[in-house]
């Protein structure tokens, strides 16, 4: 299958490493990967805090850029990003060119939907030997409806000590600008999930998205050991010998 690499905001300008394991693992599993040079923010950022003029833009030269890409699918590891362009894109648009947006949503997956609904895979030959939780992101969890997808792939990495995360369904408090916006019940909210972490006795907090991880790798810096967060996509990229 030839695959287009939505690399998304974040994995470009700050975690690369996440964007190389989306690629390291969908080669392993004997896909090709595309990546579209030109492509930019997909404007999700702008929806979501309300600037819909700044995000009009961008909207539309997502769609120009991965319409033209040839590619059989779209994968992005991030649920946050791929929600947008599956139920916002759309309505930027009117007539045929709603219709191209609709089509590239319906062929856009977030890397664990993609894996398990489109390739029939849980079992990507990974080998990750920690304690490993898994923190459920708001957009994967409740606008993609990803439900155990990531747990099922998690489950089959060898060496993998897969331990539960109490009040797992609960917002980490980053929602974007709301952690800016709101800082004190962000921090409120992150504490709390910081102790669930800390409860679970793991050494590394995974998810589908590096805007939370961000979020909770940066409260799990500030204290003394613990856990730290590794994207979904270096896990399950992860081999014998090179094993994060």
């Amino acid at each position: 299958m030839r695959v287009g690499l939505f690399i998304t905001c974040l994995a470009d300008a700050l975690y690369p490493r996440v964007g190389q394991a989306t690629v390291t693992l969908l080669e392993r599993l004997g896909h090709e990967v595309v990546f579209p040079s030109d492509q930019t923010c997909c404007g999700q950022m702008h929806i979501n805090t309300g600037y819909v003029r700044g995000a009009r833009p961008l909207v539309r030269h997502h769609l120009e850029v991965f319409s033209a890409s040839d590619v059989d699918a779209v994968v992005a590891p991030s649920g946050s990003c791929v929600g947008s362009v599956r139920h916002q894109h759309a309505a930027f648009f009117t007539g045929a060119s709603a219709e191209r947006a609709g089509e590239l949503a319906a062929r856009t997956y977030e890397l664990s939907e993609f894996l398990v609904d489109v390739l029939g895979v849980t079992d990507v030959g990974a080998y990750y030997p920690h304690r490993v939780t898994y923190h459920p992101t708001c957009h994967s969890l409740r606008l993609l409806n990803v439900g155990d997808k990531p747990l099922r792939l998690l489950g089959a990495v060898r060496g993998l000590d897969l331990v539960e995360l109490p009040g797992a369904s609960e917002c980490c408090g980053f929602g974007g600008t709301f952690a800016v916006k709101n800082a004190a019940t962000s921090t409120a909210m992150l504490a709390d999930k910081l102790r669930h972490v800390s409860e679970t006795g793991a050494t590394v907090v995974t998810a589908g998205d590096s805007s939370c991880l961000m979020h909770i790798g940066g409260g799990l810096s500030r204290m003394d050991g613990g856990a730290r967060a590794v994207h979904l996509a270096e896990i399950l990229a992860s081999v014998e010998g090179r094993d994060g």
